[in-house]
C-alpha cells in the first residue's frame, strides 16, 4: 500500500501516471503535479475513475515542494520534471523524509553540463536519514545501466568494452522536431561528446565522429558519438570496462537544421537582449518547436535501444548484445505518447515498484546498475518493454574495433 508523488506533466509524466495506475497493487494512491495544473488534470481524465490526484507546484521553490509533499504524504517522490530540479526535489525529500526518484541527472540552467557530482555529494545525508534516492531510471541512463548489471552477472566475468546504442527510426512527419524537450535535448547534442579510454576521459568535438550502425528490424542508421550520463556512473561501478561509448541516431535534415540553427546563435543558453527584455534564445526556440507529446498520433516506426558488450567468460572471449525495441503507433494506442517517452517512463514506474516493494532498497543515493538486475528487467518486459539477447552472434557483432 504505498502513495506515490509524480512531478511532471510532459509526455514521460504522462507515460508514469498511467502505467502506475495498471499496478494498483503497488501504486494505491497516485499524485500528480505540475507547474501547470491544466496538464494533470487532462492526464488524470483519461485515466479516469477519478484515481488520480492533481495540483500545481513550482519545482524549482524548495518550501513549495515541502508543504506539497508534506500535504500529500507519499512514499516515493517520482521527478520527471526539468534536470535543472533535481536538486531542489531531492532537498525537498530530505526535509519530508521521502524517498526519491530521477530519469536525468541534474545539470545547471547557466552551463550546458551534465554529470553526477551534485546528485552523488548528497549521498551521506540520505544514508543518514534511512532514505534512497535512485538516479536515472529511464531508458538511457536507466534501462542501459540494468542492461549492462545484468550482462556482468549472467554473461561476463569481466566486461571490457561497452556500446550503448540509441536508435530512433520513426517518422513524426515534421520538417524538425525533438522526440523530448527541445531545450535539454538540443544541449545535449551540441555540446562536446566524450567517451572512456583506458582510465580516462577523451573529448571530442560535437557529432564528430560518426559510424553506421545496424539496429534489429530497422537496419542501417548514421549514428554519433556523444557523451550520455550513464557512461560515467558505469565505468565507476564496473571498473574492468576499459572503453565505454555512447551512439546515437540522427538523420542528415536533423543535423542540417541543428547546423543552421547554431549557426544563427538559436542554441545559445544565455541571455539576449530583445526590445530591453532579457531572452534566451534556446528557451524561445522551444516555444516555436513542436511539442514532443505532440507528435505521439503520427508517429510511426520503431525505436531500437541497446548494449553491445566484450569481455571475458572463463577466459574466453565473449560478444553479448541486448536490446529492446519500441512501436511508436503500439505505445499511441496503449497510452497515448510516442515510443521516446514511453521507453522512458516504463522504466520509471518499475524503478518506483522495485523500491516500494522493497526489491531495491538502501539507504543513499544510487545509480540502477549498483542493484540486482534481474526483477526489474522481469518487469520491464510483463509492463511493456521486452527485451532480447544475443549470444557471439555474428550478425550482431557491430563493435570489432
Amino acid at each position: 500500500m504505498s502513495k506515490v508523488l509524480i512531478i511532471g506533466a510532459g509526455g514521460v509524466g504522462n507515460v508514469v501516471v498511467k502505467k502506475c495506475a495498471q499496478a494498483s497493487h503497488v501504486f494505491t494512491d497516485i499524485m500528480l503535479a505540475s507547474r501547470t495544473k491544466s496538464k494533470c488534470d487532462a492526464i488524470a481524465a483519461e485515466v479516469g475513475g477519478d484515481r488520480i490526484k492533481t495540483a500545481a507546484v513550482d519545482a524549482d521553490n524548495v518550501p513549495e515542494l515541502v508543504a506539497l509533499i508534506k500535504s500529500f504524504n507519499p512514499k516515493l517522490v517520482i521527478n520527471v520534471a526539468l534536470p535543472y530540479q533535481d536538486l531542489t526535489i531531492m532537498e525537498a525529500c530530505l526535509q519530508t523524509n521521502t524517498h526519491y526518484m530521477d530519469t536525468a541527472n541534474y545539470e545547471p540552467k547557466d552551463v550546458a553540463k551534465f554529470e553526477y557530482k551534485w546528485q552523488w555529494a548528497y549521498h551521506d545525508r540520505f544514508k543518514a536519514a534511512g532514505l534512497i534516492a535512485l538516479l536515472g531510471c529511464g531508458f538511457d541512463p536507466g534501462v542501459t545501466g540494468v542492461f549492462t548489471a545484468y550482462a556482468q552477472k549472467h554473461h561476463f566475468d569481466e566486461m571490457h568494452y561497452l556500446d550503448i546504442v540509441d536508435c530512433n527510426a520513426g517518422d513524426h512527419g515534421k520538417s524538425f522536431a525533438t522526440n523530448f524537450n527541445p531545450e535539454i535535448n538540443i544541449r545535449e547534442i551540441t555540446q562536446k561528446g566524450k567517451y572512456w579510454l583506458d582510465g580516462q576521459w577523451v573529448e571530442t568535438e560535437p557529432l564528430e565522429i560518426n559510424r553506421i550502425i545496424n539496429y534489429p528490424h530497422v537496419g542501417g542508421k548514421d549514428s554519433y558519438l556523444l557523451f550520455h550520463e550513464e557512461l560515467e556512473s558505469l565505468v565507476k561501478n564496473f571498473p574492468s570496462i576499459k572503453r565505454a561509448r555512447f551512439w546515437m541516431t540522427f538523420s542528415k535534415n536533423y543535423i542540417n537544421h541543428l547546423n543552421v540553427l547554431q549557426n544563427v546563435g538559436m542554441t545559445r543558453i544565455d541571455p539576449v537582449k530583445y526590445n530591453g527584455v532579457d531572452i534566451v534564445p534556446l528557451q524561445f526556440l522551444k516555444a516555436v518547436l513542436p511539442e514532443p507529446s505532440s507528435l505521439a498520433e503520427n508517429y510511426s516506426g520503431q525505436t531500437s535501444i541497446g548494449c553491445h558488450i566484450r569481455g571475458k567468460k572463463d577466459g574466453k572471449d565473449k560478444y553479448y548484445f541486448i536490446y529492446n525495441n519500441c512501436d511508436h503507433a503500439e505505445t499511441f494506442k496503449e497510452v497515448n505518447a510516442q515510443a521516446i517517452s514511453y521507453t522512458t517512463g516504463v522504466p520509471a514506474m518499475v524503478g518506483a515498484m522495485m523500491i516500494l516493494t522493497g526489491e531495491w532498497m538502501k539507504a543513499g543515493v544510487y545509480n540502477v546498475e549498483e542493484f540486482n538486475p534481474d526483477p526489474f528487467l522481469e518487469q520491464l518486459a510483463k509492463y511493456g518493454l521486452p527485451w532480447h539477447e544475443h549470444v557471439n552472434d555474428n550478425q550482431f557483432v557491430e563493435f570489432k574495433d
